[in-house]
């Protein structure tokens, strides 16, 4: 059993170092055809040796018995985010194909809907998979404002700096670490901020109204946060003094899955 498990490890790893491979080619692949600059290739190549190195570790950690449909559709899309965050690096050094640029974010914010279906489906739901779909959202985000602030104003860095933000405000006030209530108007206005994002991205409509679709975009996610911020204020259990060593005591997670789970509930 143990030999078993130890072949089974290994072949979660090596899916691992096969999305960094596909990585590095995408970045030949985008260098060949754009003449990528050094900015584009350094910043691409930190993001899959990050990337890979962060998965790696947590599924040494949780130790799946294998990487599963749904984490492979995930690592696709964390791969063309990858290429997005090189060309919006090398675009502070040229002026890389805006259709490309558009054409890999489109990707990959469609399969978001994608990873999500396919768990359900195969019954292989799980907390580090549902983690790892989060970051790779937060990030596409973050790398798409900081394409847009570049037309607009270093005021789009909000809508990808909120939920970093959030987690950071997190650690230091525990109780908004709580999990919150299914929402559909919160699932909706975090997909509208890749859509407007894109959009106002993509240089298709005047400056004026890419201001107003970005401003449209950063309201709602404020009022999302806002309203999430306020329901776990409203319903976060006060403790006496007396009650808080105890109550500490009960909230240490005694596993990794149950850590991942309560990382989960940030968002």
């Amino acid at each position: 059993m143990a030999l078993n498990n130890t072949y089974e490890a290994r072949l979660v790893q090596q899916e691992t170092a096969v999305g960094a491979g596909v990585q590095v080619l995408l970045l030949a692949l985008l260098g060949t055809a754009i003449g990528m600059g050094p900015a584009g290739w350094l910043t691409g190549l930190a993001f899959a040796i990050a990337t890979w190195a962060v998965l790696s570790r947590a599924l040494h950690r949780t130790r799946p018995r294998s990487f599963g449909p749904a984490n492979r559709v995930t690592l696709g899309r964390a791969i063309l985010v990858g290429g997005v965050t090189a060309l919006v690096a090398d675009s502070f050094e040229s002026s890389p194909p805006v259709t490309l640029l558009v054409g890999l974010t489109a990707v990959a914010l469609i399969l978001d809907g994608v990873d999500g279906k396919v768990a359900r489906k195969t019954g292989t739901s799980t907390a580090l998979g549902a983690r790892f779909d989060m970051e790779v959202d937060a990030f596409l985000i973050l790398v798409l404002s900081v394409y847009v602030s570049t037309r607009l104003g270093p005021w789009v860095l909000l809508i990808g700096g909120m939920r970093y933000a959030f987690v950071a405000a997190a650690k230091v006030a525990p109780w908004l670490n709580a999990p919150l209530p299914h929402s559909m108007a919160r699932k909706t206005v975090a997909a509208m901020q890749g859509i407007c994002l894109l959009l106002a991205g993509a240089d298709l409509l005047p400056y004026l109204a890419d201001l107003g679709v970005v401003l449209l975009a950063l309201g709602s996610l404020v009022w999302s946060f806002g309203r999430d911020v306020r329901w776990l204020w409203r319903n976060a259990r006060p403790t006496s003094p007396a009650a808080v060593p105890a109550a500490a005591a009960e909230r240490v997670p005694d596993s990794a899955e149950e850590l991942e789970l309560l990382e989960l509930a940030v968002r």
